[in-house]
């Protein structure tokens, strides 16, 4: 029986990978150049599922995926959180004090600030973190280190320098589960997501009437950003997330009142809720 195919952005050694050998620990991690390329590999049936990173803790939103997502006619299944840990790495035998520049996904470099101002290297903008362990793997140049994770150390054969170098302990990354069929997780089986898209008519207060629904029917919203669509200033489309289950009786009508206003809607998914959310949910007072 051939193994599970996971496609994502990268190369082996980077976060998404990480992710799928946590989730799916029997799957086959499929490397792609671009988002794109990972989501038509899942379109086209070369890659049964996909794990797409689509917001950080620190770095906020993922560029692309808002509106690559919805495009792409996939839908989500499920979510993953991974706790985001960078190592600084070299080749075999390099010092600390040898190095001169730091190269890594524009990402991974804002979010360890502290140590490249500390050790008073340049840093130099990569496309990903594993591809710039790998580069600097193949250049042997010792005065380069890169940042990027354990896994991309032990992969390129690489010394780690020094461990866990992120700002903000709690730098996490959150990815989604990419299929091209709906599976939506049956009702009242634990916690739920729901994550649909929206256009609201060109009326006033358009959003403000469509999101009414949420507040009255005590449906709890997690997520709501706004994109621009075709590069239109006025055309603009809104991703959201919300708890619980499409058939459950406050969200359902929630969302009847949001398609009145709405001129296009689409369920994205229906999925578990992450254990991680739990650690951050708000206390009341």
């Amino acid at each position: 029986m051939s193994k599970l195919k996971i496609a994502f952005q990268g190369e082996p050694g980077a976060n998404s990978h990480i992710a799928i050998a946590e989730a799916y620990p029997e799957a086959e991690p499929m490397p792609c150049a671009t988002f794109e390329d990972a989501l038509s590999a899942i379109s086209s049936g070369e890659a049964e599922l996909g794990m797409i990173p689509i917001e950080n803790s620190v770095a906020g939103r993922v560029a692309d995926i808002h509106h690559l997502l919805p495009a792409s006619g996939l839908f989500i299944i499920g979510e993953w959180f991974l706790p985001v840990r960078h190592q600084l790495m070299a080749v075999k035998g390099t010092r600390l004090e040898d190095i001169k520049s730091v190269e890594s996904h524009v990402h991974a470099l804002g979010q360890c600030r502290r140590i490249i101002r500390k050790l008073g290297i340049k840093p130099i903008v990569h496309a990903d973190t594993a591809g710039s362990a790998r580069d600097i793997s193949e250049r042997k140049d010792e005065t380069v280190a890169a940042i990027a994770s354990r896994l991309a150390a032990k992969i390129y054969g690489l010394d780690i320098l020094a461990e866990d170098i992120e700002d903000e302990a709690h730098n996490t990354t959150r990815f989604v589960v990419l299929a091209r069929e709906p599976k939506w997780a049956p009702q009242g089986a634990g916690p739920l997501v729901t994550t649909f898209v929206f256009r609201v008519r060109n009326l006033p207060a358009a959003l403000y009437k469509a999101l009414g629904g949420f507040a009255t029917n005590g449906v709890n919203m997690t997520k709501l950003e706004s994109y621009m669509v075709d590069g239109n200033f006025f055309a603009t489309q809104f991703y959201a997330d919300v708890d619980g289950h499409p058939d459950d009786k406050g969200l359902a009508f929630a969302i009847e009142e949001l398609k009145f206003f709405s001129r296009e809607f689409r369920i994205v998914g229906v999925y578990p809720g992450h254990p991680f959310r739990a650690t951050f949910s708000e206390t009341q007072d």
